[in-house]
């Protein structure tokens, strides 16, 4: 077990690594509903569209979770004015807006001379170069969605599988979504630093991916989600750190091996061992 123990030496790997952890559930506890509702695409688009709020923070000395908040938000409301035109559909507007969003990220983050250094780190990550301070904010963030979660769970669930019946009964549809919208932004901004802002989707949607193959119960999915991410984001860090590669990658791609897994032998789902179920 020396292999376990001996990075775990290193503060900034034990760092890394609750980073790493806590984003992994922060993503994968609100990803959940993303998943059930379909909307991965507009997920990638916040991805993307975080990032000028970012960069605009940094700028003016500001808190880069609320800035990536603000973008975040922004570009939700775009879409739905943008999706509401007749002879638009909304993921075209979800491309429009993720095109935007990114490329004026990319025009700030180029024009902060003392910040392009730090380009790759966002598009790519740096989970390893996480402070104290990130680990906290975090966690800070962690523990907003997981309020939020606990007290929208019931409401969230039942827009995703009927939302006919859920504006018919009284919710608050709209608000709802922009709520649900704002928590993935929050998550994906967490997550940022430990697999990137190109990466980050597939944190957000992987783990609750595989999950979904494996039970059709709502309260079930999201504890195999976290268990998925946290473990993706752990496994994925020892990865980086033995094989000397990009940390955000290394957790993307474990993850997408757990999801290729489910894919194939979850029992009942399983593309080959529902099979076996059948007979």
């Amino acid at each position: 077990m020396e292999w376990l123990a001996a990075p775990l030496e290193f503060g900034f790997f034990r760092t890394a690594l609750a980073a790493a952890v806590l984003a992994g559930a922060v993503c994968a506890v609100i990803g959940v509903y993303v998943v059930l509702r379909g909307m991965a695409y507009l997920g990638s688009a916040l991805s993307h569209a975080v990032l000028p709020g970012v960069a605009v923070a940094y700028l003016v000395g500001g808190n880069i979770l609320l800035g990536g908040l603000v973008a975040g938000v922004a570009t939700s409301l775009g879409v739905a004015l943008v999706g509401r035109h007749r002879r638009l559909k909304e993921d075209t507007a979800i491309g429009v807006m993720l095109a935007g969003a990114f490329a004026l990220g990319i025009a700030i983050v180029s024009a902060i001379r003392s910040y392009t250094a730090d380009l790759n780190s966002l598009l790519f990550g740096n989970v390893l170069a996480v402070s104290t301070d990130d680990l906290w904010q975090v966690a800070a963030a962690g523990a907003v969605v997981l309020l939020a979660v606990l007290f929208l769970h019931r409401k969230w669930t039942v827009l995703a599988f009927d939302p006919a019946y859920a504006a018919a009964s009284g919710l608050p549809v709209a608000a709802l979504h922009y709520a649900l919208m704002m928590l993935v932004s929050l998550a994906i901004v967490a997550a940022m630093q430990a697999v990137g802002v190109l990466l980050v989707t597939s944190l957000l949607i992987t783990p609750p991916a595989t999950a979904r193959l494996m039970t059709s119960r709502v309260s079930t999915m999201i504890a195999a989600s976290v268990a998925w991410g946290v473990t993706s984001a752990a496994i994925g860090l020892y990865v980086s750190f033995y094989l000397n590669i990009a940390s955000g990658a290394a957790i993307v791609l474990v993850s997408v091996a757990f999801f290729f897994a489910a894919f194939l032998f979850s029992p009942k789902q399983g593309a080959i061992s529902a099979r076996f179920f059948r007979r």
